[in-house]
């Protein structure tokens, strides 16, 4: 079977910052089968139409105004089921010894990458993965990453990794909301407003959860990967 997974990250300078805006670099992608993009893209396009919203849809974007149309973005993201599905990694940056990475924030930053797509990997599908557009130190970054997850993962095909511009993909947009619900609360962001704190609301009411947090390996709707860098379960 054929997936597309469609990825972003959030605070992606925080290990090399001397004025860190929070403490976990979080990398999210959203995953689903090909077969269904054109009928999310579809839908997507009739929310926009309904609540008039125009342009980028965005995690920081999210206001009183456009609050009800965040809403019904969330209950189509859990309306798809397990045919669509989240997944983040969460890394502490005071856990991260950039000596492993050669003392290369950019490497360790696509190491990470790595970890948040390997484990959702499935044995006899194709896999083509889509990266928000970020300007890289190494322009090898994204060749190296589609080879490392060909070598890891023989059983699958790992058709192709590549970078897009956000502003023209709407799946890659709307895992900037889920990854931003993810983040303010992993990063206990205080103050973001009525309408983000409803969005997040809303969220963890449809998932049935108290509060976003780490969740177990086996969670395949809304997974939280937070990783133990220093070892442990």
């Amino acid at each position: 079977m054929k997936f597309e997974v469609y990825c972003d990250e959030t605070l992606p300078d925080l290990f090399t910052s001397q004025h860190p805006g929070g403490r976990y670099l979080m990398i999210g992608s959203l995953w689903l089968p090909a077969e269904m993009r054109d009928q999310a893209k579809a839908r997507i396009a009739e929310l926009r139409q309904k609540h008039g919203v125009h342009g980028e849809i965005k995690w920081r974007k999210i206001s009183p105004a456009k609050q009800a149309f965040f809403i019904e973005l969330i209950d189509l993201f859990m309306g798809f089921g397990l045919d669509m599905r989240f997944r983040c990694i969460a890394v502490d940056r005071a856990d991260v010894n950039m000596g492993l990475h050669n003392g290369d924030a950019e490497l360790g930053f696509y190491k990470f990458y790595y970890q948040v797509l390997h484990h959702w990997i499935l044995d006899n599908n194709e896999y083509s993965i889509f990266c928000d557009l970020k300007r890289n130190r190494d322009r090898t970054r994204l060749p190296t990453l589609h080879r490392i997850l060909g070598h890891t993962n023989r059983t699958s095909a790992i058709a192709s990794v590549q970078s897009l511009p956000s502003p023209e993909v709407v799946l890659l947009q709307l895992c900037d909301v889920l990854l931003g619900a993810a983040s303010s609360r992993m990063n206990d962001r205080k103050g973001m407003g009525a309408a983000k704190e409803a969005v997040v609301a809303h969220l963890e009411h449809r998932l049935n959860r108290a509060s976003l947090g780490a969740t177990s390996r086996a969670e395949n709707k809304f997974n939280i990967f937070r990783i133990q860098l220093g070892g442990g379960w």
